[in-house]
C-alpha cells in the first residue's frame, strides 16, 4: 500500500485521570489533566508538543474546544483540531495525528479528552441527551432513548440468529472479570450471567448490567514519529492499521441491524497491518451495550456472522480466554465518561504492549486491535497496535 501509515507513527506517552464520580472537577480541567499526564509518561513538556486533537464535552460544551484547550495550557500549537467526538471518531483522532505526523503538519501531537457526566449534568440534562439523540422526524417522536435503539439491534440479532439474553449476558460476566483485575475501574466486584438476568430492566431485552456505565475521567496519549519514538522514556508502541468506516446517522436508516461498517474499517485497518483477525492477542471493543459487542466481533472477523453469542458465551472474552476482549473492564465496568469512553481502552492497550499492565497482563502480547463506534452503531474506526514497527 503505498501511503500506508503502516510503523510510521506511535504512541509515546498515555495516561488516564481517576474514573466514576469527580465532584469539583470540570470537564475541562480532566481533559487537562489527562493531558499533562500523558506528556509527563512522554518525558515532554507542554510546549514540546505542536499539534493538538481535542473533542468536546456534554457536559461544558465549548464553540472551538481545541483552541480553548491550547489556550488553558497557554501553548499555541500550529495543528489543532476538534473532533465532533463520538466513540468512533476518538478513534479516528489517531488517523488525523498519523497523517498530520507523516506529512510533516505536526512533529508530536497530544490527543486529550474528559467529560464529567456523572457530576456534571443533572438528571434532566442527562435524559434529554439520551433523547435527543435520534432523528426528529422519523424517531424523536416515538419517545425512544439511546438503550432502545440498541435494544433493536440486540432483538433483531436474536431474531435473525437465535442469540440469546445468557449470551448477552456473558459480554458483561467478562467485562466485570477483567476489571476485577484492574484497581482503576469503577466496578470490581465480580457478576454472574444470572446477576445480569436479574438486574432491572432497561429496554428489552437490555437490563442494568447490559448498559455502560455514566461515569466522569478523562484520557489522553501522545504520538510522533517512528523515527524519534526511540528517544523517549517508554517503549514505543506503534500503529500498524488503521481504518475507517461510515455507514449512517440515524439508526432507522441503516441498511440493516445486524450488519455494521465495523467490516469496513476492520478490513481496512488488517489490510494495512497485513495481519489477520488471528493474529491478535487481545481486542479491546466499544461495548456501550452487550450487543455492540456481539456486532463488532462478528464484523471484524473474529467469528463468523451470527456465531457471536455462542462464542462469547464460550468464555473466549474472559481472562485467559482465547480473545481477552476490554482488558481493562471496558465501558461497561471500568467506566464510560462519554465521547473521552474509548480512550481508556486505548491506554489500556498500550499498557498491555509495554508489558506493564499488572494483574490483567495477556501474556506475550504482541499485537492487538482496538475499536470504537459512534452514534448507533454509525461511525467506525479499527486501529491495530503493535510492539515492532516491522
Amino acid at each position: 500500500m503505498v501511503n500506508s501509515l503502516r510503523g510510521k507513527v506511535a504512541l509515546v506517552g498515555v495516561a488516564d485521570t481517576a474514573v466514576g464520580e469527580l465532584p469539583g472537577r470540570t470537564a475541562m480541567e480532566l481533559c487537562i489533566e489527562a493531558g499533562m499526564a500523558a506528556l509527563k509518561d512522554a518525558g515532554l513538556g507542554k510546549h514540546q508538543i505542536d499539534g493538538l486533537i481535542t473533542c468536546n464535552a456534554m457536559s461544558q460544551p465549548m464553540l472551538y474546544h481545541a483552541e480553548a484547550t491550547a489556550e488553558y495550557l497557554q501553548i499555541y500549537p500550529r495543528y489543532c483540531m476538534t473532533l465532533n467526538a463520538g466513540g468512533g471518531t476518538t478513534f479516528s483522532a489517531l488517523h488525523h495525528a498519523a497523517s498530520a505526523i507523516v506529512t510533516g503538519m505536526a512533529e508530536t501531537v497530544l490527543i486529550t479528552m474528559g467529560d464529567s457526566l456523572r457530576s456534571g449534568l443533572t438528571r434532566d440534562q442527562a435524559m434529554l441527551a439520551q433523547s435527543s439523540t435520534g432523528h426528529p422526524q422519523f424517531e424523536q417522536p416515538f419517545g425512544a432513548t439511546v438503550p432502545a435503539y440498541y435494544a433493536l439491534i440486540a432483538q433483531a440479532h436474536m431474531h435473525e440468529f437465535g442469540t440469546t439474553e445468557e449470551q448477552l449476558a456473558a459480554i458483561a460476566v467478562a467485562a466485570r472479570a477483567h476489571a476485577a483485575k484492574n484497581p482503576a475501574a469503577q466496578k470490581r466486584d465480580l457478576i454472574s450471567v444470572e446477576d445480569v438476568m436479574n438486574s432491572r430492566r432497561i429496554a428489552d431485552p437490555l437490563k442494568l448490567l447490559d448498559c455502560s456505565l455514566v461515569s466522569d475521567g478523562g484520557s489522553a496519549v501522545v504520538m510522533t514519529s517512528a523515527e524519534r519514538a526511540k528517544d523517549f522514556p517508554n517503549a514505543p508502541v506503534y500503529l500498524l492499521g488503521v481504518g475507517e468506516g461510515h455507514g449512517h446517522e440515524h439508526i432507522s436508516q441503516a441498511k440493516s441491524l445486524t450488519h455494521s461498517a465495523a467490516k469496513d474499517a476492520g478490513q481496512r485497518a488488517f489490510a494495512m497491518a497485513g495481519l489477520t483477525p488471528q493474529d491478535m492477542n487481545f481486542a479491546q471493543l466499544y461495548d456501550c451495550f452487550t450487543p455492540t459487542v456481539l456486532v463488532e466481533l462478528e464484523d471484524l472477523g473474529f467469528c463468523p456472522k451470527g456465531e457471536g453469542g455462542p462464542f462469547a458465551a464460550s468464555g473466549a472474552l474472559l481472562p485467559g480466554g482465547s480473545l481477552p476482549v476490554n482488558t481493562h473492564g471496558g465501558l461497561l465496568s471500568h467506566s464510560h465518561p462519554g465521547n473521552p469512553g474509548s480512550m481508556f481502552a486505548l491506554s489500556e492497550s498500550v499498557w498491555q504492549l509495554r508489558g506493564t499492565a499488572g494483574d490483567r497482563q495477556v501474556p506475550r502480547a504482541e499485537v492487538g486491535l482496538v475499536h470504537a463506534q459512534g452514534g448507533i452503531m454509525s461511525s467506525h474506526t479499527a486501529v491495530i497496535l503493535g510492539r515492532d514497527r516491522s
